[in-house]
């Protein structure tokens, strides 16, 4: 996706509510309550320009005032929601996670792509096994999750290497792999294999698996993965009994879509 700044010449573009959008996804994956100098810092906005944003946002009752912050107000729902109760392939989705669920009796979801993250767009739950509660709309690096791995693993060759020329990669864990030279290879692997297992590299304590969700003409449209506690479900369980009942629900979900 192009930035901003690459945008500004275009009279067509609207640089003041692209920066609003911007301020408004500084809040995924933080605390709840954050300043205009953290959210300035966070999208590389000047703080006049985020002030200006929460102001409006303020006004039109998307986000509350705090002590030296803000915080989002439930009327941001109405804006994920718009595109979750319209989204087809998140719609067909939910019973076969359901399904998927009550099988195997772990968390399971269904995400896509979009810029450096994996995004979730159908969920069906167990128990919250994560310190972040995930559900519909929530977002996680790419570079360290199944789900974000097996969709960059089929992605077309010049957009994964400009992927892996641009992402910043941290340490989530002890365990993340932050090389890039290593993650091309765990990517080469997932797409040969058809799945991707992630073991405690976005979080300690859990590991995961998923597999990618085809088109009628083959192209790659999402992932579906299950992630479970480290305690409970081996690395070689998640192979010999997660994986089948993952590419089944994968399967399913398919022949929904044709």
């Amino acid at each position: 996706m192009e930035t901003i700044e690459v945008c500004e010449g275009d009279p067509d573009f609207m640089t003041s509510f692209a920066r609003g959008l911007a301020v408004l996804r500084a809040f995924t994956g933080h605390s709840r309550v954050l300043t205009v100098s953290q959210i300035s810092l966070e999208v590389g906005i000047p703080r006049a320009a985020v002030r200006r944003a929460l102001y409006t946002m303020l006004r039109l009752g998307y986000v509350a005032e705090h002590d030296g912050g803000y915080s989002l107000l439930p009327r941001v729902l109405g804006i994920g929601n718009a595109y979750l109760s319209s989204a087809t392939l998140a719609q067909m989705a939910q019973p076969v996670l359901d399904g998927l669920r009550d099988r195997i009796h772990e968390s399971c979801s269904l995400g896509v792509l979009d810029e450096d993250e994996a995004l979730y767009v159908a969920r069906a739950e167990t128990v919250r096994i994560m310190s972040i509660g995930l559900r519909p709309g929530s977002r996680i690096p790419a570079y360290c999750s199944s789900l974000g791995r097996i969709l960059l693993a089929h992605l077309p060759a010049e957009r994964l290497d400009a992927y892996l020329a641009s992402v910043a990669m941290r340490p989530r864990t002890d365990r993340t792999v932050v090389e890039r030279d290593r993650l091309r290879e765990l990517l080469t692997k997932a797409r040969r294999s058809g799945y991707c297992i992630v073991d405690q590299e976005l979080e300690l304590g859990l590991r995961s698996i998923s597999v990618p969700v085809r088109a009628p003409k083959g192209e790659i449209v999402a992932a579906i993965n299950v992630g479970t506690a480290t305690a409970r479900v081996t690395l070689r369980a998640l192979e010999s009994e997660v994986l089948p009942e993952l590419r089944r629900a994968a399967m399913q979900l398919e022949s929904l879509l044709h």
